[in-house]
């Protein structure tokens, strides 16, 4: 139809935005593996000041000698951090090194508190975090009196 300046009528029809409910979403199960969860439970452990390192006296003498070979990047993302999933609960172990100087009961709360927000951050529940404190660091050795 022709209005009166000439132009073609066109009949626009209102979009309707479509809302989703969780009911117009398409299923499927996701599965996190525990390799995700040890790595983001050693970047949160690490992120944390007083950490000195991951990993138990054989797996840091390893990693030091793989940092000479030139292969520094091997077996870092998950050092020092085991972890296991039962239906949506995780349970972690960790083994770390603290740096002298700093509260150890303070580190490991925080790292607690740091790991469970990280992972729970992943639809995942944290029952259990496990820290074993394996060595203290001493950033400035100093020499001994003569």
């Amino acid at each position: 139809m022709v209005g009166r300046t000439g132009e073609r009528d066109v009949n626009f029809e209102e979009t309707q935005e479509l809302s989703l409910s969780p009911d117009a979403v398409a299923g499927g199960r996701t599965r996190i593996s525990t390799e995700v969860v040890e790595k983001i439970a050693v970047a949160a452990t690490k992120s944390v000041p007083g950490v000195a390192e991951l990993g138990g006296d054989l797996a840091r003498f390893v990693n030091a000698v793989l940092d000479r070979v030139g292969l520094d990047q091997v077996g870092d993302a998950r050092r020092g951090c085991s972890a296991h999933i039962t239906n949506g609960a995780v349970l972690i172990n960790l083994v770390l090194v603290t740096e002298a100087g700093h509260s150890v009961p303070q580190v490991i709360d925080e790292v607690r508190a740091k790991v469970t927000l990280a992972v729970e951050a992943y639809g995942l529940r944290v029952e259990e975090i496990n820290i074993r404190v394996d060595d203290v660091a001493f950033t400035n050795p100093t020499a001994p009196d003569a």
